[in-house]
């Protein structure tokens, strides 16, 4: 067997273990975000069979509601772009953060330093969204070449 030949099988049976992890990587991508997509809309029915259950519905629940309308749209936007929006998971945490200060001064009625370290906690955030937006525009990671006529897109290199 000349060597020319051996290079020529090496190189077929690498882009066949190439494509064989590929497709086992995207088996497992797509696998996992119907997963999580699927518990995500179960757990948000079951919060919102609870709280019929329950009779009424307060502001907490409402916040827990939109928790988990942002991780579906999290997912969604996952599995259209295969990029993790990092400010949805950031409006996550503010979200339960609010949550959290609301639950906390409606239950207990007393104001003390743990209100004002969640307010902090809240400002911070939304100050790390203000970066995350503006480091997105002014230096995305994916350069889209700006249609005739129009601006180019903005949102397309946000992570």
């Amino acid at each position: 067997m000349s060597l020319k030949r051996v290079d020529e099988l090496r190189e077929r049976m690498h882009e066949m273990a190439q494509s064989l992890g590929n497709l086992a990587v995207e088996s497992f991508h797509y696998l996992a975000l119907f997963a999580i997509g699927a518990i995500t809309a179960w757990a948000s029915v079951m919060a919102f069979l609870g709280m019929l259950e329950k009779g009424h519905i307060t502001v907490d629940d409402i916040l827990l509601l939109f928790i988990y309308l942002e991780l579906g749209a999290m997912v969604g936007i996952y599995f259209k772009t295969n990029h993790m929006p990092v400010r949805f998971l950031i409006y996550v945490a503010i979200t339960a953060l609010t949550r959290l200060l609301i639950s906390d001064v409606s239950h207990h009625n007393r104001p003390d330093m743990g209100v004002v370290y969640i307010s902090g906690a809240i400002l911070l955030l939304a100050l790390a969204i203000l970066v995350v937006r503006f480091a997105s525009s002014r230096f995305p990671s994916v350069q889209v070449p700006p249609r005739r006529g129009r601006e180019p897109d903005r949102e397309a290199g946000e992570s």
